[in-house]
């Protein structure tokens, strides 16, 4: 079934978009280098649904999550980037639109996935908000609407980035995971705790999760910020 496409009309997506705005950047570069080491992390099994997460709070997960949404895009592939975060979400805030269904609101079925997924500026990019933050987002995502919501998406998207609270906060992201073909890790250079990034990977791990690999962010180097990418082992 085709969607139905809302055009987003804010005249920017925002600044934390660099891969749109800036695609031939240094940072805008090394964004496509991991999404090169994502194709290729797996020989067995295509990866499609990927989960984005982090130890802990405002380490750029979102902003992570966001921009390899659209570096798979421009290859011409149909990505929807989902607002995992039912707790504190913000990828209608990066995308300039308002959050009053998404999500939450197919889950609970109150809302269909074409009326609800928003077509953006970037040609093959789509979101789905987060929608109201529910009381009750762990079995939300738990639920069997969940398991016919992964379905369904696979079949209208080739790729689907879910973008998700921090692992040591909530179980969310555990739940998620497990039905992800692979997850990535954000950590923030000289902010991330060794030891907070080690107990993360940890739960990925025994929430069976394939981690595809880690992500260090805001690493600098000759004046400017990049991103790394370091496949798991």
């Amino acid at each position: 079934m085709a969607l139905k496409k809302k055009k987003i009309t804010s005249s920017d997506a925002s600044r934390k978009l660099i891969t749109a705005i800036a695609p031939k950047s240094p940072i805008s570069e090394q964004y496509r280098t991991i999404r090169t080491s994502i194709q290729y992390s797996s020989v067995d099994e295509e990866i499609r649904s990927i989960m984005v997460t982090s130890s802990g709070p405002a380490e750029g997960k979102s902003t992570t999550a966001a921009n390899l949404a659209v570096t798979f895009a421009q290859l011409g592939k149909r990505v929807l980037l989902v607002d995992a975060d039912l707790r504190k979400p913000t990828v209608h805030h990066t995308f300039g639109v308002n959050n009053l269904k998404g999500f939450t609101t197919v889950l609970t079925k109150q809302a269909t996935l074409e009326s609800a997924v928003l077509d953006t500026d970037e040609k093959d990019l789509y979101i789905l908000t987060s929608g109201p933050v529910p009381p009750n987002p762990a079995e939300l995502l738990s639920s069997k609407s969940m398991e016919q919501f992964m379905e369904e998406i696979k079949e209208q998207f080739e790729y689907i980035i879910f973008d998700t609270p921090p692992l040591l906060a909530v179980a969310d992201p555990q739940i998620l995971a497990n039905q992800c073909d692979g997850s990535i890790l954000v950590v923030y250079s000289e902010k991330t705790e060794i030891d907070q990034a080690k107990k993360g990977k940890e739960l990925l791990q025994n929430a069976q999760s394939k981690l595809l690999g880690v992500v260090l962010n805001h690493k600098e180097l000759k004046n400017n910020d990049y991103y790394y990418y370091y496949g798991s082992k």
